[in-house]
């Protein structure tokens, strides 16, 4: 099964010069999402994971699935004033603006193993503000995993040193 024929390009979304890879279709159908579960597992299997964060809001799909099925807790990290809880906050730039993450102050705990999932992983500005909380709270990182990644936008210059994973490459 090829699961890149599963995402669907919009042009111009969400403004004009981007586009934007709906994962929808995926979502939709129920063996490709299963095919796209396992793959994301798949480079997990031989990896202690206490904690896997899913990252507003398309990683929020797949983050969770992974740690239902690695029988782990999940962490939300979202945008400013979704949490509502104690808080703390990093700020990205992104391909087509810039934006601040959050993370609840008692979610990882120091020496936490944490699995990173979000749905794509484009210039790394989302992934490097994620990195920067859990590590202030005193997880470890054990492995950034994506659904798609452009690697033409070289975002793993900004995550380099750590395990990278991505289903789909573009």
């Amino acid at each position: 099964m090829q699961l890149a024929n599963y995402i669907r390009d919009i042009q111009g979304f969400p403004k004009e010069g981007i586009l934007f890879k709906d994962i929808t279709p995926l979502l939709i159908d129920q063996k490709a999402r299963k095919e796209c579960l396992e793959i994301l597992v798949s480079s997990l299997r031989d990896k202690k994971i206490d904690k896997v964060i899913g990252v507003e809001s398309r990683g929020f799909f797949f983050g969770m699935l992974i740690a239902q099925e690695l029988n782990v807790g999940f962490v939300p990290v979202r945008k400013p004033n979704k949490l509502p809880y104690d808080t703390i906050s990093a700020s990205y730039e992104l391909e087509y603006g810039s934006d601040r993450l959050e993370i609840h102050t008692d979610a990882i705990c120091k020496g936490d193993r944490v699995l990173i999932h979000d749905d794509v992983l484009a210039t790394g500005g989302t992934a490097k503000a994620v990195c920067e909380l859990v590590e202030q709270l005193g997880g470890e990182i054990v492995q950034f995993n994506f659904l798609m990644e452009l690697s033409f936008l070289n975002g793993r210059d900004r995550i380099k040193g750590y395990d990278i994973f991505a289903a789909i490459t573009y």
